[in-house]
C-alpha cells in the first residue's frame, strides 16, 4: 500500500482537530510546557519549592524580554 503525502497530511489534520475537540488545550500541551519551563529552573538544590518557582518565573520573563529586545532591534533595521 502506498501513501500519498497530501492524504496523510489531511488525515493528520483531521486527527489533530478531533483530539483538540475532546480535550482542553492546556491538557494537550502540558508536557511541552513543562519541558520548556524546565530550561529556566535554577539548579540549586537548597531552594524551597516556592523560591524555585519564583526564580523560574523570573528567568522566563528575562528570556522573553531578551527575545522582545532582539525583535525590536531587528525591526528597526
Amino acid at each position: 500500500m502506498t501513501f500519498d503525502s497530501r492524504d496523510m497530511a489531511l488525515r493528520g489534520r483531521i486527527g489533530g482537530y478531533s483530539r483538540a475537540a475532546k480535550y482542553p488545550a492546556a491538557e494537550l500541551t502540558r508536557g511541552a510546557r513543562a519541558g520548556f519551563l524546565k530550561r529556566f529552573e535554577p539548579t540549586d538544590p537548597s531552594l524551597t519549592e516556592q523560591e524555585r518557582q519564583r526564580r523560574t518565573e523570573c528567568n522566563l520573563k528575562a528570556y522573553m524580554a531578551k527575545l522582545a529586545r532582539k525583535s525590536a532591534l531587528a525591526r528597526r533595521r
